[in-house]
């Protein structure tokens, strides 16, 4: 079966849903399951269609020349993804090896539509990791006086390497507008703390001293504003008076793979629509 995923965003109004599914159908098109949302503050409509084509009576180019028709019509954005492709991923980690690791897992298992293609670090010490999973480590160390050039050459092992995703796992460096002008909401980060409380460094050390009774994790894009960009998922887990910097360290960081691991998933299988710095994310 030959399966295609479309997602289109657009101003709401009467007709989108009915325009969409008389053009699939009349392609020849098979509509396999189709979610959509209406944000009726922004008065802004969402949609993902997956659809068999094997049936399809005429080529891609012609399937997409007719969506795009139909998106003039509704001054809609679109994109026309195919699920069966593995989109190729970059990890960047510092020396905390606990997202990586599960990241890593979840790809050997067939968890995630994905590759892992490279690893980049400005630390040696997760090399072995890399080694233990037969993935490229390009060790890449920044300080104050290179940190241009070094990300300079991490673009460009982004572009050698074809790399549809990044995904920061605890990577304890702040990355350059430059840099995230190249992959817009295609680089996903992971932040311990429940956003928007407790941003920036140490967080758990702050939910320590403010007594908080949850700690949390937040997978969002990473934009120009720090843990400010839009949220994919997020998740809690209750701890009180008896628990420690450590024990919120150790909690956090089960959820931390748990948050990741899905806003990964979520964002490989194209379930991940982002508008403003909010996302609307499809079951």
């Amino acid at each position: 079966m030959s399966n295609a995923t479309l997602l289109v965003s657009c101003p709401d109004r009467r007709g989108i849903v009915a325009a969409l599914a008389q053009l699939l159908y009349g392609h020849g098109a098979n509509i396999l399951d189709s979610d959509q949302h209406t944000d009726l503050d922004a008065g802004m409509f969402f949609q993902r269609i997956h659809f068999d084509q094997s049936d399809l009576r005429t080529d891609e180019t012609t399937l997409r020349g007719a969506i795009s028709e139909v998106a003039d019509r509704f001054d809609m954005n679109w994109r026309l993804e195919d699920p069966n492709r593995k989109r190729r991923v970059a990890l960047f980690v510092t020396k905390v090896e606990h997202c990586l690791y599960d990241l890593l897992l979840r790809e050997r298992s067939g968890e995630l539509n994905g590759q892992v293609a490279a690893i980049v670090s400005n630390h040696e010490k997760l090399r072995p990791v890399a080694d233990q999973f037969d993935v490229p480590f390009h060790y890449l160390p920044i300080d104050r006086d290179n940190k241009a050039e070094q990300e300079r050459r991490q673009l460009e092992i982004l572009a050698e390497n074809e790399i549809d995703l990044v995904v920061l796992a605890r990577y304890m460096q702040i990355l350059s507008e430059d840099f995230l002008a190249h992959y817009p909401s295609r680089i996903l980060n992971i932040h311990h703390s429940f956003l928007p409380a407790f941003i920036g460094g140490r967080p758990y050390h702050q939910a320590y001293r403010r007594g908080v009774k949850l700690v949390g994790a937040t997978a969002h894009y990473a934009t120009t504003d720090l843990d400010e960009g839009p949220i994919v998922e997020q998740d809690v887990v209750r701890c009180s008076h008896r628990d420690s910097v450590r024990d919120l360290i150790r909690k956090g960081r089960d959820l931390e793979r748990v948050v990741l691991g899905r806003a990964v998933r979520w964002h490989l299988e194209d379930r991940v629509l982002v508008y403003g710095n909010k996302t609307v994310v499809f079951d």
